[in-house]
């Protein structure tokens, strides 16, 4: 291996979403984009612009804002409509690339495509030659390539590169592959197509099998120099390779891999947080690289490792990825400067309004809590930061609850564009349910909860809790999260952002019918 770059291809935005419960509104894709552009990443797939009218307005406005710094990306399959539909939605990024599929294993061809391998050839080379009509930057997919015979992956991938495909990439669409048998597929591609060396291989791995990570770097090995990965290993079912553990495996392991990328690593945590905070998905504490025990060394037998010499048990530095643990910085005396200074060490650039509603919030946190964290302040702030249309807001609340009494709670709340108060109450099993249910009745949305979990963002008794709720209405998946040293309020503030959600999408589907009725 030589001592080049490796392009990073993140597909957060299209195949990340395509995570049951993950869907993004158009401004929540804006705000991931901006921090992928920040991150370094070369390639942003920024969704499937013929899937909706939603998708084509979120390529289409991340292209105009972000095709001058990086290349964006469409999703298309083999169909004339898809490309031009993609076309149409990257026309004004600078940086553009047209990304188009077939599948091609036999499975496929039998049983979804009813096609033969010529008609298949043939129609790639027809679509590849579209696509080119939009721009020079093409990538074909032979879908599912892991299950596909050698012979005729050769052949399309030849044909595909002869038509304009400046990048081949080879999907392990199902998560099929072991690191060995796709390394010896890439090494095949590599000594057995004439012109691979026209093309920049790519790799697409699924995590089904837990080794999306390991085949996309057994890839790199054989001469892949794209790897296709999301923040998080956000994906359809198990997931895609992990961004972050690709890049460091990379950074870490650079003596052996020789290669290196982009990235900017110091702002792998950061980007991480805002992927868990849009998509309501939570990292796993012990995930590798941005985990909550990524750090963490509890052994006896470690900790004095790590006191002697850090490198005894680490193998990179919580700074390397931007790390931020729960160091104790602040108190309710400390001044408005100081806080700023702060917001800006942790990442983040306020305007002055939001500085001060957060600082306030910091104060009043300050006076209930003996210690405060960078893990607290960054929770008050991204309880602010990229907040979806809020339909509903809680003005206050009271629950009742305890042995022998009926689990009661009582509210009031405003509607976005109205003094009008509402209040209502209901009882349920427990404080927590009880409040739910009031307040399903205010915004008119009957939900089912299928998840709740809660979390300590710190530590300490009065530690401040994180609540995340997963509801579904109608069929729709939707996330909420909330965050207080109350427990009971961090579960009304999340079932109420998963409410909004769903009451936000609801308006818009009501004014999209409207407006397509004679």
């Amino acid at each position: 291996m030589s001592g080049d770059t490796i392009t990073i291809f993140d597909t957060t935005l299209r195949d990340g979403e395509q995570s049951p419960g993950c869907s993004m509104t158009t401004k929540e894709k804006m705000e991931i984009a901006k921090a992928l552009v920040e991150l370094g990443v070369d390639v942003i797939e920024a969704g499937f612009p013929i899937a909706s009218p939603d998708d084509f307005k979120a390529v289409q406005q991340i292209a105009r804002e972000y095709g001058g710094q990086t290349t964006i990306c469409g999703l298309s399959r083999c169909r004339a409509e898809d490309i031009d539909r993609a076309g149409e939605a990257l026309k004004d990024a600078e940086k553009r690339r047209m990304h188009v599929f077939l599948a091609t294993s036999a499975i496929h061809r039998e049983h979804k495509l009813k096609m033969g391998k010529d008609e298949i050839v043939q129609r790639a080379v027809e679509m590849v030659e579209r696509a080119k009509g939009f721009t020079d930057d093409v990538e074909f997919s032979p879908e599912d390539a892991a299950r596909t015979e050698l012979d005729f992956l050769c052949e399309v991938t030849e044909k595909a590169i002869a038509a304009g495909a400046t990048t081949v990439n080879i999907p392990d669409t199902v998560g099929y592959s072991t690191p060995s048998h796709y390394f010896n597929i890439i090494r095949h591609l590599k000594e057995n197509v004439p012109n691979i060396e026209q093309a920049v291989i790519s790799t697409h791995c699924h995590n089904d099998l837990g080794l999306a990570v390991a085949n996309s770097l057994s890839a790199i090995e054989a001469g892949a120099r794209q790897v296709e990965c999301t923040i998080n290993g956000l994906g359809e079912r198990a997931g895609n390779a992990a961004l972050e553990e690709i890049v460091m495996a990379i950074k870490t392991r650079q003596d052996h891999y020789q290669v290196g990328t982009n990235i900017n690593t110091k702002k792998l945590f950061s980007t991480s947080r805002l992927v868990s905070r849009i998509t309501g998905m939570l990292v796993q504490r012990n995930k590798a690289i941005v985990g909550q025990n990524a750090f963490a060394h509890e052994a006896g037998i470690h900790q004095h490792g790590m006191l002697q010499n850090r490198s005894t048990y680490e193998i990179m530095r919580p700074d390397d990825v931007g790390y931020i643990g729960t160091n104790l910085v602040l108190g309710k005396h400390s001044g408005r400067h100081a806080f700023r200074d702060r917001v800006k060490h942790l990442g983040y650039e306020l305007d002055d309004s939001l500085v001060q509603e957060v600082f306030d919030e910091f104060i009043a946190l300050a006076d209930k809590k003996k210690d405060v964290y960078d893990s607290d302040i960054i929770a008050l702030i991204e309880g602010h930061v990229g907040e979806s249309q809020e339909q509903w807001s809680l003005d206050r609340f009271h629950t009742v609850a305890g042995t022998d009494v009926l689990p009661t709670a009582t509210l009031e709340m405003r509607r976005e564009g109205s003094e009008e108060v509402f209040q209502d109450a209901a009882t349920g099993d427990g404080p927590v349910d009880a409040i739910f249910r009031a307040l399903e009745r205010v915004v008119g949305i009957e939900a089912v909860l299928t998840d709740y979990q809660v979390r300590s963002i710190s530590t300490g008794k009065d530690a401040q809790g994180e609540v995340m709720v997963e509801i579904k209405v109608n069929d729709r998946v939707f996330h909420g999260k909330g965050v207080s040293t109350d427990i009971v309020a961090a579960s009304a503030r999340a079932y109420l952002k998963a409410l909004n959600r769903a009451a936000v999408e609801s308006s818009a589907a009501e004014g999209e019918s409207t407006k397509n009725t004679p």
